[in-house]
């Protein structure tokens, strides 16, 4: 027997399509996305670009006009029924007389989940909800997490061999991952808040740290090391280059206030943080004040020390390993230091979301929790 098709949720297919438009934009907003269906045809669509400004359901009524009376409006985020620096979308629908409402998710804001529902359901529109929930959910699992938690989505990425070593016993590293997965991890910055790195990786690799992508589109993510001692040089590459992101060095209460200043000087932007048992940077403090500063996700690009930093902590939500197909060998620098100190016995398992392949190249993409 054929199976029929929910037709709400191929109109919500289409809404999350657009929602993705707005991925890496609408911080500490989540990216939603919305379309406006009469008689069984979209009329309408509509995504929130950026924070500030109109919702994806106010963008879908404006374009559809007065074709809106009596249609039905999809969004994969339910829809505002308080003022912040926009009106409330609730009031949008009924002004423009919306007759049927389909919610991908539930808000996760603990102080206005469900009263979007409720207000609509309370002025006669008719509310189907939780289509297609896991769908919108993993899509802003960052915006999720920042809302409940006030921290950022981590996402752990790195480059790797087989025997998972992210260098060669010479510190080497550019040359691991192919072409087509370089240009991937171009498309996941363009998506974060943030990029992070350690004083070590910085040190080796001069990066720039910026989003490489055809036709210079794309954004260029926050720029974040970890330099406990203040150990970046002033002529870095990140400090030196022609981008409209910052430069953000944690360093420790320690650090030579002289270095700091001429960081400061060369663009920098200095924040003191305390150190943890393991004499490291205490990452939660780092992770606080990223959430503070309206971050939602923020990507870990290593090195070695970083990782399993993050990992012994328990701070690594999401795992981008892009496996090529070498080896390096025993005495070649490892994705993750050491989790010795986080008494962990077995290893840190992740479940896998998807795997792709970009040429010989095999992206493995997982997470540790889901919100």
């Amino acid at each position: 027997m054929k199976r029929v098709k929910d037709p709400d949720a191929v109109f919500m297919r289409m809404a999350l399509r657009e929602a993705r438009k707005g991925l890496g934009r609408t911080s500490p907003n989540p990216a939603v996305g919305s379309v406006v269906v009469q008689d069984g045809r979209v009329i309408a669509r509509g995504y929130h670009k950026k924070a500030g400004t109109p919702h994806a359901e106010v963008h879908a009524l404006r374009e559809a006009g007065e074709n809106a009376r009596g249609a039905t409006i999809y969004v994969t985020l339910e829809p505002c029924n308080h003022t912040g620096r926009t009106p409330p979308c609730t009031r949008a629908i009924l002004e423009y007389g919306i007759r049927r409402v389909v919610v991908g998710m539930i808000d996760p804001n603990p102080h206005v989940v469900g009263s979007g529902c409720a207000f609509l359901q309370n002025n006669g529109i008719e509310v189907r909800a939780e289509v297609l929930a896991n769908e919108c959910r993993e899509l802003n699992y960052p915006f999720i997490k920042h809302i409940i938690t006030g921290l950022p989505w981590v996402i752990m990425k790195a480059g790797c061999s087989l025997d998972g070593r992210i260098a060669a016993a010479n510190g080497q590293s550019s040359w691991i991952s192919c072409a087509k997965s370089r240009a991937e991890v171009h498309r996941i910055r363009n998506r974060v808040d943030a990029i992070l790195i350690g004083a070590g990786t910085a040190l080796a690799d001069d990066p720039s740290l910026t989003t490489r992508l055809k036709g210079k589109r794309g954004k260029d993510p926050l720029r974040i090391v970890l330099d406990g001692k203040l150990r970046l040089a002033l002529g870095a590459r990140m400090l030196m280059q022609q981008s409209t992101a910052p430069t953000w060095i944690f360093c420790s209460h320690q650090a030579d206030p002289a270095k700091a200043d001429a960081l400061e000087k060369a663009g920098a932007k200095i924040i003191r943080v305390d150190s943890g048992k393991d004499g490291y940077l205490d990452l939660l403090q780092v992770l606080k004040f990223l959430g503070a500063a309206q971050i939602n996700c923020l990507l870990v690009e290593g090195g070695s020390q970083v990782h399993g930093s993050f990992l012994r902590a328990g701070l690594v939500d999401q795992v981008c390993l892009f496996l090529a197909p070498l080896f390096l060998g025993g005495d070649a620098v490892p994705v993750v230091d050491s989790l010795k100190l986080a008494g962990v016995h077995g290893g840190k398992r992740f479940v896998t979301r998807r795997i792709r392949r970009f040429d010989d190249d095999v992206l493995i993409d997982g997470v540790f929790t889901s919100v």
